[in-house]
This record gives structure tokens, sequence and C-alpha cells, in this order.
């Protein structure tokens, strides 16, 4: 996983729009970086509402909100305009985006050995530097304790 201090790898990825967003042309600002593994589940809802329900706080520190899950345009569409979410939604369909940060990894569940998206949020400076990497993130309490790290920078 991409470790605190390190150069944020740059990419271009497709946002729920269809809209080709790169990282390097976000620099200036900070930027929260999160990483989920699905669409409108449980727990990757909650994880989006709370980045949702804390919008105003994160734009009043000056920052960005980007979530990167391997789910398509369409899908992040829907679940964009199902929750109110008004912040940008990354598709990484072929996951190099996820393998970059380390977050792509082999999951175990009921027994069964898979490939997915381990929970991980960078809050990356506004030079394109990662100041604070949340690996195997819990949702509850996430979204306040990001808050607290751009508020630190």
């Amino acid at each position: 996983m991409i470790e605190e201090g390190q150069p944020a790898p740059n990419f271009t990825l497709l946002d729920q729009n269809g809209e080709a967003l790169t990282l390097l042309k976000l620099q200036g600002q900070p930027v929260v970086l999160y990483f989920y593994p699905k669409d409108d589940t449980p727990g990757c809802t909650t994880e989006a509402c709370a980045f949702r329900d804390a919008l105003v706080d994160y734009e009043a520190a000056g920052a960005r909100v980007v979530g990167v899950s391997p789910d398509d345009v369409k899908s992040h569409g829907k679940f964009a305009a199902k929750h109110g979410l008004a912040f940008t939604l990354l598709a990484d369909t072929e996951t190099k985006v996820c393998s970059d940060y380390g977050v792509w990894k082999e999951k175990t569940m009921y027994g069964r050995t898979y490939m997915g998206v381990e929970r991980a949020t960078f809050v990356i400076d506004g030079s394109g530097i990662v100041r604070k990497a949340f690996a195997k993130v819990k949702v509850n309490g996430h979204s306040d304790a990001v808050l607290d790290a751009i508020k630190a920078l």
C-alpha cells in the first residue's frame, strides 16, 4: 500500500458522468481519495453517505472528495443519483489504480478466496504527497477521522 510521505500515483479515470479526471490536475488542493469495494452495498453506502453528509466541511477545508471502485460509470451514476452523492466517483474497471495504490488484495469470505478492494483512504496534500493513509478502514467514524487529517494539513 502507498505509504505516508510518498507521492500519490497519478491516474486518469472516468467519473460517474463519463468525464475523465486526472489526479495531477487536482494539485493545489487537498484530495481525499477513498477506495471502496462496491457501489450500493451496505458498508460502501454508509461510507459514501458519511462523506456526503460532511461534504460542506470538506469543501470549507478546501478539500476534494473522490471515491474509487471497480464498478463502471453506469453503476457509479446510479449510486450517486440514488444517494445524492455530490462528489466524484471514479470507475477503475481494470483495477489498475487500485493495484497502484496497493488496495487490490486477496480476500476471503465464507471460505472463498477472491481478489477485491480493501477499503482504504488516502489524504493527499496540494503538492501531491500522501500525508495520511488509512488502511483496512472501518466505516463508522471514518469520515470524521479523515476530516481531522485534512484540517491538520
